[in-house]
């Protein structure tokens, strides 16, 4: 088996007694999606920072493609790509030459390596567009294609579609799909729950700590205990409040106009009914769900 294109090993951070990242150890095979998933503050970007040799680890050690972060942070640098939350993208330059500009960084001159970055992000009918006249989605696209001027074959992506509408959530996760299929290793951070389905892996940080890393499978088996089900009542507060002090009921929530109910294995649709018996509800619906990373990770982060 080929060497891991990234080692993570007791990776810890401190900013004077906030510990940002608690010894945080995984590793990444070539051209696998890892998504980091977990909300803000949870340790994800400062993660990347130091992978990307920006962040000094306060203890532990990892690699990068083979280079030691720490003292080999500008080998690093020079061979991967890196898309932030906050990208610099200028407002008064076209795509193409903002393109140009951040090849230029990179020491890309071929005219004709520009023209292949901004087709394959799907931008060549917005090559000569000013930029600030884009959408939330092209700009994301343009943000990309700057990570990927240079060919890299390691992608770190924070957080790439907060803020763009879902059709353009999914266009940015097919072209994740292409370049993971021609060899690129993706790491990418998001605290959108469906977005990490798409994921070969799946790692769930929450105050630093990395509370668990496998596939999105293997994490809802190991995770989500029992069974879950959609019960469709009114009125539903009653219904939350009710099965929330009822045993078998592992979790109850809210999820939209019903609620989603995580029971022990083994109760089905008459135990529910039986628990609900002495109730005023009037239940209309009872379906069987299925698991979500969300359930994983409410479940991990209660524990």
């Amino acid at each position: 088996m080929p060497e891991p294109v990234i080692v993570v090993d007791n990776l810890t951070r401190h900013f004077g007694d906030f510990v940002a990242v608690d010894h945080v150890s995984f590793e990444i095979q070539q051209g696998e999606i890892v998504g980091y998933l977990g909300p803000n503050g949870s340790g994800k970007t400062t993660s990347f920072r130091m992978l990307l040799g920006l962040l000094v680890p306060t203890e532990g050690h990892a690699t990068v493609l083979g280079f030691d972060i720490s003292r080999e942070a500008e080998q690093v640098r020079a061979r991967v790509g890196y898309m932030s939350q906050k990208f610099a993208i200028y407002d008064d330059l076209t795509v193409w030459e903002n393109l140009q500009f951040y090849g230029g960084v990179y020491g890309i001159t071929d005219k004709n390596r520009i023209d292949e970055t901004i087709a394959l992000v799907g931008l060549s009918d917005h090559k000569k567009t000013i930029t600030r006249e884009l959408s939330g989605g092209w700009r994301q696209r343009l943000a990309l294609g700057i990570a990927l001027v240079h060919s890299p074959k390691l992608l770190f992506l924070d957080e790439p579609t907060s803020g763009v509408d879902p059709t353009a959530r999914r266009a940015f996760w097919d072209l994740i799909y292409e370049l993971s299929a021609s060899g690129v290793t993706i790491l990418v951070t998001t605290h959108y729950m469906d977005e990490a389905e798409y994921c070969n892996r799946v790692g769930m940080m929450r105050d630093g700590i990395l509370l668990a890393m496998d596939t999105p499978m293997a994490l809802k088996e190991r995770f989500v205990p029992g069974d879950v089900w959609e019960l469709y009542a009114e009125p539903l507060l009653d219904g939350l409040n009710l099965l929330s002090e009822t045993k078998g009921v592992t979790r109850v929530s809210l999820a939209g106009d019903h609620l989603r109910v995580v029971v022990e294995a083994g109760l089905g649709e008459k135990d529910i009914q039986r628990m609900l018996s002495k109730s005023e509800l009037h239940v209309t619906s009872i379906q069987k769900g299925e698991p979500t990373l969300e359930d994983v990770f409410l479940n991990l982060a209660k524990g």
